[in-house]
């Protein structure tokens, strides 16, 4: 098995370092909307009984709407790694993948443990060729976007060979137009990932959902079991889909133009990101990674490309200027 990879997150692992309790710090570490939604009531029943059918299948037609599926009804799953460590299987005999990189570390962690060759590849079209391909659109880190047709494209070009595309679109609910959620039904070679927990602020809920074709979302339900995703995960999803959605997209933008004021006063290059965070270039970045860290500010650095930090946005304005003060001390 390969060793797992460092991502954002890992507050107690940094106090722990550090110093101070993890309370102190602020984390701009994760990508995770830093205002989540108000938690909406559920049937209390939902604690204590195995997930029910109807809960499900609430979250399911929610899901559709939400994510303009139609007929097509999303699998709910616990959190989106749990799908990505479910690709080995799903690919098959391809035995070789490409993926658009750099990207999320963990698509080539899983497939490579699961023993297929992986091509990180840069461009979308070098993904046709392959038997099986992923993109993640937005891109994380960078915010690179593609429009449904790019991709679209690719799915058909690898339709016609046998292939199969995987769309990471889990930061995607800020770009509703870019999506291709809502072409799956028309491509039965297309998979699509979409998280829960970012866009709403609530990661902890560890719940994602497929989009698919029934011979893939079968596939992946088999191998997952049985009530593999909780009552209260289904119930509060299925409400929250539902709901009109506008203000909580509103306020991520307001808190997004917070951190990017900040990271324009301290002179910051910022080559990329979407609303939930930026993508910043800068000689010192694993230094400026450490900087912070002494003023209990926790950001994503990345062992791949040591010129890099990933930041998102604070709560409010009083992270602002915390963060702008430490930038500051930091000799930015």
């Amino acid at each position: 098995m390969t060793a797992p990879l460092v991502h954002g997150g890992g507050i107690s692992e940094a106090a722990a370092r550090f110093g101070g309790a993890p309370e102190d710090w602020l984390d701009l570490s994760t990508g995770i909307n830093p205002c989540p939604v108000t938690i909406p009531e559920i049937d209390p029943r939902v604690w204590h009984r195995l997930p029910d059918k109807h809960l499900e299948q609430a979250a399911r037609v929610a899901a559709s709407r939400y994510y303009r599926t139609g007929d097509l009804p999303p699998l709910p799953v616990p959190g989106t790694q749990a799908a990505i460590q479910l690709l080995p299987p799903l690919a098959g005999s391809a035995g070789r993948a490409a993926i658009l990189a750099p990207t999320y570390g963990e698509y080539a962690r899983v497939l490579q443990a699961g023993g297929m060759v992986v091509d990180l590849v840069e461009t979308v079209d070098d993904l046709a060729a392959a038997p099986f391909a992923v993109i993640v659109n937005p891109n994380n880190p960078t915010g690179r976007h593609f429009q449904p047709e790019q991709i679209l494209a690719v799915a058909e070009a690898m339709a016609a060979r046998g292939g199969l595309l995987v769309v990471d679109e889990a930061f995607g609910d800020l770009y509703p137009a870019a999506s291709v959620a809502p072409h799956v039904a028309d491509h039965d070679n297309l998979v699509v990932f979409r998280s829960f927990g970012k866009f709403f602020g609530l990661a902890g809920l560890r719940l994602g959902f497929v989009i698919a074709t029934a011979p893939v979302l079968e596939s992946l339900r088999e191998r997952l079991g049985p009530w593999a995703v909780s009552g209260p995960a289904l119930a509060l999803s299925a409400k929250l889909m539902a709901a009109d959605t506008g203000a909580v997209a509103k306020r991520i933008w307001e808190r997004k133009a917070g951190l990017d004021a900040v990271l324009a006063g301290a002179g910051l290059k910022v080559i990329g990101g979407t609303g939930l965070f930026a993508l910043v270039e800068h000689e010192r970045a694993q230094a400026l990674h450490e900087d912070l860290c002494g003023a209990r500010i926790l950001t994503r650095k990345f062992d791949y490309n040591p010129h890099w930090l990933r930041l998102g946005p604070a709560a409010d304005e009083h992270g602002d200027l915390r963060l702008a003060e430490a930038l500051k001390g930091a000799g930015v």
